[in-house]
């Protein structure tokens, strides 16, 4: 029998006190949640996953038939990545993450999703900051300099305007955009997850450096809360 409550690991790191932690919900028949802290914000809790799941679904959807080679960004408990390995047509999947305990609860199989992914030959993590790599001639993968993607799927800030660091900022820029196109191949597509609602202003910058670009707002059942949430799901097309 697991218990009520446990902290399964503990790490100090740049950004703030990195937790990852497991505990039972007795107003949901003690069902087993798994939550992820950094510093005093929540960053990932398996009791919500629907969106990060829609992240893989809708950017995979926007591409051409084919054999696809994906990036995500951000690795948390793994749901966009093993969403996207759903997809048959997914033939590499390079997961980027800047914190190496999180890339180690997966491959030690501390997460329920850690050992899915590990052991699918498909999938390769990469220790390294996604923006920094975005924003480089390299591009994501450390053993192909300069190559490219169908599709890039990020989910690491909260959303383009509430940042989990100010250097992110960068990023969500047309000068950033543009970087981050540069890693697509032709029709290549980018999605991104925010919690926030629709934002006009990154739908602008967006448009100004892909040629289709739509908006999806995910709603998904809170029972803690009893109601509905939701969050958005960015998706730009070359």
């Amino acid at each position: 029998m697991s218990k009520a409550f446990e902290e399964l690991d503990f790490q100090k790191t740049p950004l703030g006190d990195l937790i990852l932690r497991r505990r039972q919900v007795p107003s949901l028949g003690n069902l087993e949640v798994y939550e992820v802290k950094l510093g005093e914000a929540f960053l990932m809790s398996s009791l919500f996953h629907e969106v990060e799941v829609a992240l893989a679904n809708l950017g995979l959807g926007e591409l051409q038939p084919g054999l696809w080679d994906v990036v995500v960004g951000g690795l948390g408990l793994g749901y966009t990545a093993a969403a996207a390995l759903q997809h048959e047509t997914v033939s590499s999947l390079l997961v980027v993450d800047a914190l190496e305990p999180v890339i180690s609860w997966h491959q030690q199989g501390l997460v329920p999703l850690g050992l899915t992914l590990s052991e699918d030959p498909r999938c390769r993590f990469v220790l390294g900051d996604f923006f920094e790599l975005a924003q480089s001639a390299a591009g994501f993968d450390p053993k192909t300099e300069g190559r490219r993607f169908h599709a890039i799927l990020l989910d690491i800030d909260h959303s383009p305007k509430n940042l989990l660091h100010p250097r992110h900022g960068r990023f969500y820029s047309l000068e950033g955009l543009r970087w981050l196109a540069s890693h697509l191949l032709p029709s290549g597509v980018f999605a991104l997850w925010s919690d926030d609602p629709p934002d006009d202003e990154f739908l602008a910058l967006l448009s100004g450096v892909f040629t289709k670009v739509k908006v999806e707002v995910v709603t998904f059942e809170n029972p803690l809360l009893e109601r509905d949430s939701a969050s958005t799901v960015y998706v730009a097309s070359l």
